[in-house]
């Protein structure tokens, strides 16, 4: 039996390619809107853009943003093989974009009162990630 067979027959976990330039130019500093400018599809820094307004009083916009990153995201979950259900780990370092816009667009959903797409969210970010969930939250 290989190890990382999933006894329960449910869809394997999905891993998104590395995308490192967007990951590493953030770390560095850079400032979230010049990368997402430079890369628009890295889901990481729409999140962070997202994290940055939140974090400055400006909800609508951190909506706005995490919207983005996670439409982004969900784009290149579909191309890596997931089929709409799955595991999206967040051990997996190129996963953790999309699921911190998915959390952001959680939070500034709540914030404005939006508690079906709050509640749609933060399901699917716990179905998807449970580490990610207690992580992010």
């Amino acid at each position: 039996m290989a190890i990382h067979e999933n006894l329960l027959g449910g869809p394997p976990p999905t891993h998104l390619p590395d995308d490192p330039e967007p990951r590493e130019l953030l770390a560095s500093g850079a400032a979230p809107a010049e990368v997402a400018a430079k890369y628009p599809a890295s889901s990481l820094a729409w999140a962070q853009l997202a994290d940055e307004a939140f974090e400055s009083g400006r909800v609508v916009e951190s909506y706005a943003y995490a919207r983005t990153g996670y439409h982004r995201g969900l784009d290149a979950l579909r191309r890596s093989g997931w089929k709409g259900h799955g595991p999206v780990p967040f051990e997996h370092e190129p996963n953790r974009g999309f699921l911190r816009a998915l959390h952001a667009l959680a939070r500034a959903a709540q914030s404005i009162g939006e508690q079906e797409e709050y509640e749609r969210c933060s399901t699917f970010l716990r179905e998807s990630s449970p580490t990610a969930a207690d992580t992010l939250s």
